[in-house]
C-alpha cells in the first residue's frame, strides 16, 4: 500500500515504524516479511536508533560533512548531495514479521530519510 509523507525540512528523518506496523496488523500476516520501498532519488530509508534523537542528528551531521550541499557537483539542479545520500541509505528495507509484529531491536525504528525537502513524498509497504 502506498503512503504519503509530508516532509517539513530540507533534511530530516521521519519515523514510519507505526505506519509499517499498522500495515502488518491489517494484513493479518503472522510470519513473513515487510518490504518498504521509497520511489525517490533524493530520499531513502534506514533502520536505526529511536531512543536518543541525537543519533539522527549525528547521522545527518556526518552525511552533511561527507557530502556537503555546496561542493563541486556538476548536476544542474543543485541537489547532488541528496542523490548521493539517497544512494547510500538505499531505497528499500526488509523487516521480518514474527507473530504479527515487526522483528525490530529494542531501540530500532524505520526512518524515511528526506535529503531534498520539504516535499510530499510517497513510500510503499508490501507484506509478504
Amino acid at each position: 500500500m502506498n503512503h504519503i509523507v509530508k516532509t517539513r525540512k530540507a533534511q530530516e528523518f521521519i519515523d514510519i515504524t507505526d505506519i509499517v506496523q499498522g500495515e502488518v496488523t491489517n494484513s493479518k500476516v503472522k510470519d513473513g516479511i515487510a518490504v518498504v520501498f521509497i520511489p525517490h532519488t533524493t530520499a531513502g530509508i534506514t533502520i536505526n536508533e529511536n531512543a536518543d534523537p541525537d543519533v539522527v542528528r549525528d547521522i545527518l551531521y556526518g552525511l552533511n560533512k561527507a557530502f556537503p550541499e555546496e561542493n563541486e557537483y556538476l548536476h544542474m539542479e543543485g541537489n547532488s548531495h541528496a542523490h548521493i545520500k539517497s544512494s547510500l541509505m538505499g531505497s528499500s528495507c526488509n523487516v521480518i514479521v514474527e507473530n504479527g509484529k515487526l522483528k525490530l531491536g529494542t531501540w530500532q525504528s524505520i526512518y524515511f530519510c528526506e535529503f531534498d525537502g520539504p516535499r510530499n513524498r510517497t513510500f510503499y509497504v508490501k507484506i509478504v
